[in-house]
């Protein structure tokens, strides 16, 4: 009951998705190109386990992250996708956090006017209360030291939400916000990407101890780096909208030194 099953997935973007969307300011801007994306994806994520996602650039990978979290410019044209007994695909985004669920955008947005420590704030009281009450004292250093374990500057909780960040910051404050919210079911969509070694350590340690509460992840990469500080359950491969292949990091080394163009070669046959 508590794993994140997804079955037969077919996923498709509106093509009136070219039309940009007031929508795009929070969400991030949806592939400008309608038709099928994802083309029956089926996987299973245990509470606890990491699965990382990796394929090459268009293959579905940031598709699956958003539909998993309620994006609207995605329709689902089949199959199913449950969490905690519950039917994930008919609740809204913010019932889906409620439940658990926690999205690390891949490009996160800039919110003009937000302050990033009132965003933590709201944020945490749309998804823990009243279950899990907190004084604005004990948020407020609760927040503090984890945003020191993440080499996040105080400061950076009293500037608007991302606005001005550093591709750098903006990926340590995606990681702060879950974190604090602790979900017990977290999608990162390559929030390694504009790390440095330094940074992408600290982030990893973060995301461990989150696993240590039996936290379930699905991560996804380009790069097998991060996984050396990860240690993943299960590493998959999409190509067109699938998943083509399974397996440990092995996969994932050999993906390094040998890229995709066996997958791709089959996908075209």
């Amino acid at each position: 009951m508590n794993d994140l099953v997804i079955k037969n997935l077919y996923v498709s973007v509106a093509k009136d998705a070219s039309t940009p969307s007031p929508l795009d300011d929070a969400w991030g801007t949806p592939p400008r190109t309608g038709g099928e994306i994802l083309k029956g994806v089926t996987l299973t994520i245990k509470r606890g386990e990491v699965h990382v996602l990796m394929g090459p650039n268009g293959s579905g990978k940031s598709t699956l992250a958003m539909t998993l979290m309620g994006h609207p410019a995605y329709t689902v044209m089949k199959g199913s996708v449950m969490y905690q007994g519950k039917n994930v695909l008919k609740l809204a985004p913010e019932a889906r956090a409620k439940l658990g669920m926690f999205l690390s955008f891949q490009h996160p947005v800039e919110a003009p006017g937000v302050p990033f420590g009132v965003f933590l704030r709201d944020a945490y009281e749309s998804v823990k209360l009243p279950k899990r009450p907190i004084s604005v004292a004990a948020f407020d250093m609760m927040v503090a030291g984890k945003a020191a374990t993440l080499g996040l500057a105080y400061t950076a909780l009293a500037r608007n939400l991302n606005e001005g960040f550093s591709g750098g910051e903006k990926k340590r404050a995606e990681i702060l916000q879950m974190s604090v919210l602790e979900p017990s079911m977290a999608i990162l969509d390559e929030t390694d990407s504009g790390l440095d070694v330094d940074a992408m350590r600290t982030v990893a340690r973060e995301i461990t101890a989150l696993r240590s509460k039996r936290t379930g992840m699905l991560v996804i990469t380009h790069y097998q780096r991060i996984l050396k500080y990860l240690q993943p359950d299960v590493v998959h491969v999409m190509v067109g909208g699938r998943i083509v292949a399974s397996g440990d990091r092995k996969l994932a080394m050999s993906i390094e030194r040998r890229g995709y163009y066996s997958y791709l070669s089959k996908e075209r046959l």
